[in-house]
């Protein structure tokens, strides 16, 4: 009896011990697909901080750049500044808006049109325009006219 008794035992502890086995080894490979996880999660994180630190060092360089083309349009915008007030104080009435070779052919293409103008001279128009005939046919005449209806 004691061999019976151990028997069902020992075939009890083995289909117990199969069921735990199966049960804890799917466990064991869901936390090795999650700490897989992790570690790719981790890496991503990692390489996405080291994206934005790139990102953030390009922006700082354009920002400097940006900053030192300011103050050089600045320096540029100072002096066309003072230029400008030097140029005012000096007697703008005697300087003329144009050259002296423009104002002179503005002066020949002036002449040029007028003398233009005056040669021309209109032709006599002897003949009526072509949409007037010389045979009128009394359509606009306020005369009656025939009616006539196809039938």
């Amino acid at each position: 009896m004691d061999v019976v008794i151990a028997l069902v035992i020992f075939i009890i502890g083995g289909i117990g011990g199969f069921f735990a086995n199966r049960l804890l080894s799917s466990t064991s490979q869901e936390q090795r697909k999650l700490a897989e996880q992790v570690n790719k999660s981790e890496a991503a994180l990692d390489q996405y901080k080291l994206d934005v630190a790139e990102h953030l060092s390009s922006s700082a360089k354009l920002l400097d750049q940006m900053n030192n083309t300011c103050q050089t349009a600045m320096k540029q915008m100072q002096e066309s500044t003072q230029l400008l007030q030097k140029a005012t104080t000096v007697d703008v009435e005697g300087m003329p808006f144009f050259s002296a070779e423009t104002q002179q052919q503005l002066a020949q293409t002036a002449t040029l049109r007028h003398q233009k103008r005056t040669d021309e001279v209109p032709e006599a128009l002897t003949e009526p325009p072509l949409d007037y005939s010389g045979n009128p046919s009394g359509l606009f005449a306020d005369k009656k006219q025939k009616v006539t209806t196809a039938g």
